[in-house]
C-alpha cells in the first residue's frame, strides 16, 4: 500500500526537476533571477513534504531524486560559468605531457592542441563565454592568458575526465557523478537520512555542480568523507580525505578545525597527531610532482585571482558588511580575527563526535565574512548543511547566487545581510519552539 504521505513529495521532487530543467535550457544566456526563486520555492517544499516520508522510502526516494536533480544540469551547456572549458584544456595539456601550471592557454606552443570547441572559428566571437586571446583568436577558456590557478587533485580530477570526449560534456558527466556520489555517501553516513537531500535537491547542484561543473564538488566529497571518518575514529584516512580535499580546492581547509573539534580542551591524541599529519602529507604529496615539473609556477594565477576579486589590500572588493563599519584597509584585519576567534571556539567547545558541525561554523563564517561573488564557492556549505542538519545555512550560497545575479556593492550587503540575519535569527525561533537540530553522523543522544 503507498503511504499517503509519497505522493505530495513525488509531486513536488517532479514540479523541483522541471523548474530545474526549465532553468538550464532557456533562452537567456543567464538563468532569470525568477528562475532560481521558484527552484527554492520548489526545493524547500520538495525537503518539507520528504520529512512525512515513512523511513523505509526515504533513501531510495532521496537517491532516485539526487540523480534525477544531477541529470537536468546535463541538458545543456553551461549556463552561468566557462569553468569547465579550463577544466577541459588543462586536462588535455596534461595528456600530452605538459605540466598545466608550465603554459597560458594561448601559448603558441600549445597550438596544437586547440580545437573548434575550445577555440571556436567563424562565429564572431560574440557568445557570452567568449574571448580574445592576446593574438586575436576566439576562446571560450577564460583568462587565457594567465596559468591556471587549480590545485593538483583538481588536475588529476581534469585528466582523468580526459579519456571521455576530452570537452565539455564530459566534465559535466563528471560533475553529476560526483554529485550523485556525495549523495549516497550522505546516506551512507548519516543517521536523519532525509538530510541527504539537502545536497542532492539542492538546486545549485543542478546548476553549479553539474550544469557549470565546478571542481568544489570533488571537494565537498572528499570533505564529507573525511569528516565522516574522523567522526568514526579513523584519523589517518579522515586526514588524508581532507587534505586531498583542500588540494582540490583549497576552501576545505576551512573545514579541518572541525575535524579537530575540542583540541585545545584536551590534551592532543594520537588521532589528533595522525589527522593533522596525513591531511598535510597528503595536500604536500599532491603538490610534490607538479613542483618537481613547474617549481613555483604551481601558485598559477592565485596571487592576481586574489587581487582581481577584491581581496588584497589596495584591491578590496569583497567584506561587504564589515565594510558598513570599517574601513577598507581594516575589513581584511577584522575578518580574520573574527575567523580566528570563531576557529579557537571550535577548537574548544567542539563537539569530536559531530566535526561537521564546526566545520559548517567555520566554513559559514568565513563565507559570510568575505562575502564571495561567486556561489559555487557555497557547495561546501551545502554539503555540511546536508550532515549537520541547520538548514538555515543553506541561506549563505543563497547569498552567493542573488550576489552574482545583481553585482555591485549595496547588492552583496544586502544579500550578505539578509543571509546573516537568517542563520542568527533561525536557532533562536527554534530554541523558543523547543527544537533542536536533526541529530546527524555518529551524534550522541
Amino acid at each position: 500500500m503507498i503511504p499517503r504521505t509519497l505522493p505530495p513529495c513525488l509531486l513536488a521532487l517532479a514540479a523541483l526537476v522541471t523548474a530545474l530543467a526549465l532553468t538550464v535550457t532557456g533562452a537567456a544566456a543567464l538563468p532569470r533571477p525568477g528562475w532560481y526563486l521558484l527552484d527554492l520555492a520548489l526545493f524547500a517544499a520538495a525537503v518539507l513534504t520528504l520529512r512525512r516520508v515513512p523511513a523505509a522510502q526515504v533513501v531510495p526516494l532521496v537517491l532516485a531524486g539526487g540523480v534525477a536533480v544531477a541529470a537536468v544540469g546535463l541538458l545543456a551547456p553551461p549556463r552561468s560559468s566557462d569553468d569547465a572549458y579550463r577544466y577541459v584544456w588543462d586536462g588535455r595539456v596534461q595528456a600530452a605531457g605538459i605540466s598545466p601550471y608550465a603554459r597560458t592557454p594561448d601559448d603558441p606552443a600549445l597550438a596544437p592542441l586547440r580545437d573548434p570547441g575550445l577555440f571556436p572559428v567563424g562565429d564572431g566571437c560574440t557568445g557570452w563565454d567568449e574571448r580574445r586571446t592576446t593574438a586575436g583568436d576566439c576562446t571560450r577558456i577564460n583568462r587565457p592568458a594567465v596559468h591556471t590557478v587549480y590545485p593538483p587533485v583538481a588536475q588529476a580530477w581534469f585528466l582523468a575526465l580526459h579519456p571521455f570526449g576530452g570537452g565539455v560534456r564530459g566534465v559535466q558527466a563528471g560533475g553529476a557523478v560526483l554529485a550523485v556520489a556525495t549523495t549516497g555517501l550522505l546516506l551512507a553516513v548519516g543517521r536523519e537520512k532525509w538530510q541527504a537531500a539537502l545536497w542532492g535537491w539542492f538546486p545549485g547542484v543542478t546548476v553549479w555542480a553539474v550544469n557549470d561543473a565546478h571542481v568544489d564538488t570533488l571537494g565537498v566529497l572528499l570533505t564529507v568523507g573525511g569528516l565522516a571518518c574522523a567522526a568514526r575514529g579513523r584519523a589517518v584516512r579522515g586526514g588524508l580525505l581532507l587534505g586531498g580535499a583542500v588540494a582540490a580546492k583549497l576552501l576545505p581547509a576551512l573545514a579541518l578545525p572541525g575535524a579537530l573539534s575540542g583540541l585545545l580542551a584536551r590534551r592532543p591524541t594520537r588521532g589528533d597527531v595522525l589527522l593533522a599529519g596525513s591531511a598535510l602529507g597528503a595536500f604536500a604529496l599532491a603538490y610534490l610532482p607538479y613542483v618537481l615539473a613547474s617549481g613555483t609556477s604551481v601558485l598559477g594565477y592565485l596571487p592576481g585571482y586574489l587581487r582581481e576579486e577584491g581581496y588584497e589590500q589596495g584591491h578590496i572588493d569583497r567584506f561587504g558588511l564589515l565594510r558598513l563599519v570599517l574601513s577598507d584597509g581594516l575589513a581584511p584585519w577584522a575578518a580574520a580575527l573574527v575567523l580566528a576567534a570563531v576557529v579557537v571556539r571550535v577548537l574548544l567547545r567542539g563537539d569530536p563526535h559531530r566535526p561537521w558541525a564546526g566545520a559548517l561554523l567555520v566554513t559559514g563564517t568565513a563565507l559570510l565574512l568575505v562575502a564571495p561573488s561567486y556561489p559555487w564557492y557555497g557547495l561546501l556549505v551545502v554539503g555540511l548543511v546536508a550532515l549537520d542538519g541547520r538548514w538555515e545555512w543553506l541561506a549563505v550560497p543563497a547569498a552567493g547566487q542573488a550576489l552574482y545575479l545583481a553585482g555591485g556593492q549595496a547588492a552583496q550587503q544586502l544579500s550578505y545581510g539578509a543571509a546573516l540575519c537568517v542563520v542568527l535569527l533561525v536557532p533562536l525561533l527554534r530554541q523558543r519552539r523547543g527544537a533542536r537540530p536533526a541529530v546527524a553522523v555518529g551524534a550522541e543522544k
